[in-house]
């Protein structure tokens, strides 16, 4: 009797492993299968703009192609966030190491790595979360070309409370769509995106205007060098 049970307990462990791990198997094929199709087809939602569009009542957010932003928009944005975009694979290991000796992990994360973090995880800054990081990172940057991974994430990073994407922060903000920003408009929207709750493009401080005039020099920098070239021509 006892060898029976015993038996019997082996089986059924046997048999929730196995559907965990069909569970599991079938769960990472949805989500490449959502990486391949966000590769033409824009991401309705992430999971932090649900969950502040119920919290706050609803967003605003309006999905603008990246042929509809102002070219100085996309530079400024990668000369503030990630400098290197064009010359990595979503991992920027110099920046890495400057962070760990400088003993924290500002200035590491990438555009690649934030537009994964941002369209198929949660905020905070969990261990689990950072890891989970790692393969959606390489996901988009074998599925994407880096004018898509900039694209969507100019249109899933939040500028303001409630205000989600580069063409409602040009509205909210300038009172423009965002293929007219200028350079200036540009720099001080990609001035305030480590902070956008308390950081604010309409009225910027003197630390938001001084920010935005080093990203103006740095986007110019980098359209000069070529680091612009793998999303603009």
């Amino acid at each position: 009797m006892r060898n029976l049970f015993r038996m019997r307990v082996r089986r059924a462990v046997g048999a929730m492993g196995r559907l965990a791990l069909r569970t599991g198997l079938l769960g990472v094929a949805f989500l490449m299968l959502l990486v391949l199709a966000f590769r033409v087809v824009p991401p309705p939602a992430t999971p932090y703009i649900v969950s502040e569009s119920w919290r706050l009542g609803g967003v605003d957010r309006e999905w603008v192609a990246l042929d509809d932003v102002a070219p100085v928009m996309a530079r400024a944005v990668v000369a503030a966030e990630d400098a290197n975009f064009c010359r990595h694979w979503g991992f920027d290991v110099d920046a890495i190491r400057a962070a760990i000796r400088g003993g924290g992990a500002r200035g590491a994360s990438t555009i690649s790595q934030q537009t994964a973090k941002n369209v198929f995880l949660w905020q905070g800054r969990s261990w689990l979360r950072k890891a989970l990081e790692v393969p959606f990172t390489l996901a988009i940057e074998a599925a994407w070309p880096k004018r898509r991974i900039l694209e969507v994430y100019l249109n899933v990073a939040e500028f303001d409370r409630g205000v989600f994407g580069v063409q409602a922060a040009a509205r909210r903000y300038h009172g423009v769509d965002a293929g007219a920003l200028t350079a200036v408009q540009a720099a001080r929207l990609a001035a305030i995106l480590p902070d956008p709750k308390g950081r604010d493009a309409g009225a910027p401080s003197r630390f938001v205007r001084d920010r935005a005039a080093s990203i103006r020099d740095g986007a110019a920098t980098i359209r000069a060098d070529g680091r612009a070239r793998c999303f603009q021509d």
